[in-house]
């Protein structure tokens, strides 16, 4: 039934959804049925709720949104627009999921000011949502004061049954319970429809007993199309529940007015098409043209201009009676907010000499850890139920827990995914922190979504993998990651170090912790590594190096990572022994060695060498780029196998009379 009249709220929210109609429409390509239905509980959360400037995406005391069912955006991309905010105008809208546009297929922090997070693969954007509010609440404890509170936001989610299907969301949101986050409120939107139809045939749980099992605080509102003021009341509700993270299942009818395809999976993820259109357009009253806003609804829609610079107003001035009260505090604030680190952080980098006990190199990767956790504060994080042997606790603090968010030693649970995806929140929440989380390497593989969209989001998080080959021994193949390292090298502006030794760990932090728009993926040994003369922190950083050379032009060059470094090393003496001048080249990051010009990467692997050998415990793929066509890979192209470690490794070859048999070989 067409609508005669509509009220300024009715007006506001069709505006979204026409606004979604006509960009999936024109582009040809996206998905109108959730913006559709979701539209009210949007409407009443960015209008009556949330806290934000659209002149100032990157206001810290923000609230948080996060579109978790992330190929919904143009509900996002509409209310971005309709607030104001500069990032996303009509033309825009207009250009939606085309070349160049700030309107992608699913939302992208890097592309879109005002979008907090990038999220589409279903789950990660609420488990990101988890990481944001574990960020408001580690600083709010660490430097809200009795008198003066600077750190007090909200984070929203709207997610979807797919989220809610996908066990990334199960991992974050059980820690979320766990640790009473209670300034994360989420909005399921609850319509029934998934890709295939209707979720009966693969989902009938009862999800909200199971996020009450989690810890969450959970309402349920039955009419989420039309009941606005039952929407309001939920989410005013949840926000009285502090000691807990609430979700409000909304049900709600996906594709909402038009006449055909509401309540149909072929609405989810197709446009309407011109004459569905049109005939939503009847039903609902919208005699508007087509990207066509009515006045009365964009100028109520954009009081949030006003109102979110009135807002930021008053909390510049909170900033300025705590800068008065707290100078100390508020310095250390705004250094983490400007994003600059602290004045000589990298002293505290330990060096080694070889006169240094052997340590494995997660060992190392412990002390340095614990080195920087003192001069760098903002640095934040720990492991998946792996605490004692990845070493990644900080002994200056205690566990971040419920009544303790001020520390800093996160505890995740053996919950891989959920760990990555949550220090993406951690990293994006534009506050200066520091997250690292660790695992052991072949687990790679359970986070790797997550790793891909730190890379993707630019990211900056610290990624701490330990046991990292076949050296790790009696776990044997299903621990023994052969092809991880060289999967993971796959991954754009993912910068993957494999360390030799102690100094050469160091140079590893120094990168990671200087890249913030980049993650860092570092490889630690299970086995005690020597600490080589020749071994730099500055080396690290050009990716590859000299670590041990020859008088002259070598004969043959020796290329090892990590554990395989020492090894070519001591095969080089042997080598030159028998009168062959031998380069041993120590290369921890293929990404950071690519990245040096020309000149230098001739200096280190001058093209007239063709005899290389490069030596690692994983799968040879790749080292082609290196060897050349002349060259030869000692590596691991099968399964490991289980045995203490060092049999393991010298059953695969990995042992000096190998390496100088294999250069013998080469040299002819």
């Amino acid at each position: 039934m067409a609508v005669a009249t509509q009220s300024l709220e009715e007006l506001c929210i069709n505006s979204i959804r026409f606004l979604a109609i006509d960009a999936v429409e024109k582009a040809k390509s996206g998905h109108p049925g959730l913006p559709m239905g979701a539209a009210p509980m949007a409407y009443v959360l960015w209008d009556k709720f949330m806290r934000f400037n659209p002149k100032n995406p990157y206001w810290f005391n923000r609230d948080r949104f996060v579109l978790s069912a992330g190929h919904g955006c143009m509900l996002q991309y509409a209310l971005l627009y309709l607030t104001g905010y500069d990032s996303v105008t009509l033309d825009d809208l207009k250009q939606f999921r085309q070349w160049g546009a700030r309107t992608p297929g699913h939302p992208e922090n890097f592309e879109t000011p005002g979008v907090e997070v990038t999220t589409g693969p279903l789950g990660q954007g609420i488990a990101n949502a988890v990481g944001l509010a574990m960020a408001e609440a580690h600083l709010a404890a660490k430097f809200n004061k009795p008198d003066t509170t600077l750190v007090d936001h909200y984070t929203y989610v709207i997610l979807g049954d797919g989220c809610n299907m996908e066990g990334v969301s199960g991992e974050a949101c059980s820690l979320a319970g766990h640790l009473g986050l209670g300034k994360l409120i989420a909005l399921y939107d609850d319509n029934h429809i998934s890709i295939d139809g209707s979720t009966d045939i693969s989902f009938t749980e009862d999800v909200a007993k199971r996020f009450e099992a989690y810890g969450w605080h959970v309402q349920h509102v039955e009419n989420g199309n039309t009941d606005l003021d039952a929407i309001a009341k939920a989410i005013e509700a949840a926000k009285s529940f502090t000691d807990r993270p609430s979700m409000i299942k909304v049900t709600t009818t996906i594709g909402y007015g038009s006449p055909n395809k509401q309540n149909t999976a072929g609405v989810h993820g197709a446009a309407l098409g011109g004459d569905e259109i049109k005939l939503t357009r009847e039903n609902l009253g919208w005699s508007h043209g087509d990207f066509e806003t009515p006045e009365d609804a964009l100028n109520h829609m954009r009081k949030a201009v006003e109102r979110g610079a009135s807002l930021e107003a008053e909390w510049e001035e909170t900033l300025a009676t705590y800068r008065s009260k707290y100078a100390a505090e508020a310095a250390e604030f705004e250094r983490m907010l400007a994003g600059k680190l602290p004045e000589g952080w990298a002293d505290a980098l330990p060096t080694y000499t070889p006169e240094d006990k052997a340590l494995a190199t997660r060992k190392n990767s412990e002390v340095t850890l614990n080195a920087l956790a003192p001069a760098i504060p903002e640095l934040i994080g720990g492991s998946a139920d792996l605490t004692h042997s990845n070493l990644t606790e900080l002994k200056i603090s205690g566990s971040f827990q419920k009544g303790a968010y001020e520390n800093r030693n996160l505890r995740f649970g053996v919950r891989e995914h959920g760990m990555g995806a949550i220090c993406n929140g951690i990293a994006l929440h534009n506050s200066g922190l520091i997250p690292y989380c660790a695992t052991f390497l072949v687990f790679a593989d359970y986070m790797r979504a997550a790793i891909r969209l730190s890379a993707l989001s630019q990211a900056g998080v610290i990624y701490v993998m330990t046991h990292d080959s076949i050296g790790l021994g009696e776990d044997g193949p299903t621990h023994q990651p052969v092809e991880t390292i060289a999967s993971l090298r796959a991954i754009p502006n993912l910068i993957v170090i494999r360390p030799a030794d102690g100094t050469e760990t160091s140079g590893a932090y120094k990168i990671a912790v200087e890249h913030r728009k980049t993650p860092t993926l570092m490889a630690f040994s299970r086995q005690n590594l020597p600490n080589l003369p020749g071994s730099s922190i500055e080396g690290v950083a050009k990716g590859a190096y000299i670590v041990d050379d020859c008088d002259g032009t070598p004969d043959l060059i020796l290329i090892g990572t990590g554990s395989e470094v020492s090894l070519c090393v001591d095969a080089a003496k042997e080598l030159r022994s028998a009168g062959t001048k031998v380069r041993v080249v120590s290369m921890p990051s293929w990404e950071l060695f690519d990245a040096q010009d020309a000149a230098y990467q001739e200096s280190v692997l001058p093209k007239a060498v063709t005899k290389r050998l490069a030596v690692e415990a994983g799968i040879t793929m790749g080292w082609c780029r290196y060897v050349g066509a002349e060259g030869d890979v000692i590596g691991v192209d099968r399964f490991g196998a289980s045995a203490p470690g060092g049999l393991v490794m010298e059953k695969f070859g990995f042992t000096v009379e190998n390496v100088v048999s294999k250069a013998k070989a080469l040299l002819g």
